[in-house]
């Protein structure tokens, strides 16, 4: 039996209103929703059902306090946790099944019922600390996902790849001292949260599993293709991850407003190819990606696309002749400060 790409999508995602001026709106899965309804995407995905998390998966990585605090927005008013994140009414329920839909991706594709898993969800969650909101997110649903997956999947190491335009701050935090989780993060530098420079490459048992590169606007389809296959690969295989995580954000592309990155659908594509073949060589597969940001909501149901159909198979993206294509000065800073940095860790090719 050939398995097919599991999608999570539920209404309850879109009932989460943090207030006017927000881009993270309602409008960005409605559109991605519309898209998977196309007769072109239809028979190709399995519906992963939304679950509501418990307080203990919660609690893998945000403190009691912190749970409590969210807790307590549940049927209030607009409430602000910094100037730019805020709770409604329906915010904590849409958290909950989030990550709680999130972790049932997880345990649906290393339970083999699922190739491989999209979870289309809001709030986002990469920048969510231990006990602190901020940037939109208020669960972190991969730092929760990689913990579920160590401590109740009993998987011995993931590997979280974080491509949204900004530093996962929170997902770093949550594992820079543990070496069974392997962080890397691309995104661009000097934007919010101001956290993932070159040189923050974890702590203390840690160290070297904190893979960091800040890198300067203007990086397109081929740089980002490149840095996947050409400084990602060679970690990913000597780490040998046995699930591989990815906080998916859309933000880098070339229309949208939050940078100046030029990204298109095809890149993305390109990279998703190419972290199939990776999951294919060290964990049979088992890829699961979370949605975080991307705010032009065309651009990030064209670019949702092109990577679902690429997961699922439809596409086979050249991955070799895509990075092919990346300028030479723009991969060549990239490379010399990874490898830097990272050399006494692992080995490059």
């Amino acid at each position: 039996m050939v398995l097919k790409t599991g999608i999570l999508r539920d209404e309850i995602f879109l009932k989460h209103l943090p207030g006017d001026g927000c881009p993270d709106t309602p409008k960005r899965l409605k559109d991605l929703y519309a898209m998977l309804d196309a007769p072109d995407m239809q028979g190709i995905f399995v519906d992963i059902p939304a679950q509501k998390a418990k307080k203990e998966d919660i609690l893998l990585f945000h403190t009691q306090d912190y749970f409590e605090k969210i807790a307590r927005t549940k049927g209030k008013e607009l409430i602000a946790f910094t100037a730019d994140t805020h709770a409604c009414e329906d915010s904590f329920d849409a958290a909950l099944y989030a990550s709680g839909g999130l972790l049932n991706a997880i345990s649906m594709v290393t339970a083999k019922k699922i190739v491989n898993a999209f979870a289309l969800i809001r709030p986002p969650g990469h920048h969510a600390e231990k006990s602190r909101a901020m940037g939109y997110c208020l669960f972190n649903h991969v730092a929760l996902g990689a913990a579920f997956a160590r401590k109740h999947l009993k998987l011995g190491k993931v590997l979280i790849l974080d491509w949204d335009i900004h530093h996962g701050n929170g997902t770093q935090h949550a594992f820079e001292r543990d070496p069974h989780v392997l962080f890397f993060s691309v995104h661009q530098a000097g934007l919010f949260p101001g956290t993932g420079s070159f040189t923050d490459t974890g702590a203390g048992e840690g160290e070297g599993y904190t893979i960091n590169l800040p890198i300067p606007k203007g990086y397109g389809d081929a740089e980002y293709v490149a840095i996947i296959d050409r400084l990602l690969r060679p970690v990913a295989e000597q780490f040998a991850p046995d699930l591989i995580l990815v906080s998916a954000g859309f933000d880098t592309h070339t229309d949208d407003p939050m940078g100046g990155m030029e990204m298109t659908a095809r890149g993305f594509a390109g990279m998703t190819a190419s972290l199939k073949k990776i999951a294919d060589t060290v964990c049979g597969g088992q890829l699961v990606m979370s949605l975080e940001g991307g705010y032009n909501c065309e651009a990030l149901a064209e670019s949702v696309r092109a990577v679902l159909r690429e997961m699922a198979g439809i596409t086979c993206c050249n991955v070799s002749a895509m990075a092919a294509k990346s300028d030479k000065k723009k991969m060549a800073f990239v490379t010399r400060r990874c490898t830097d940095v990272h050399k006494h860790c692992w080995n490059f090719i």
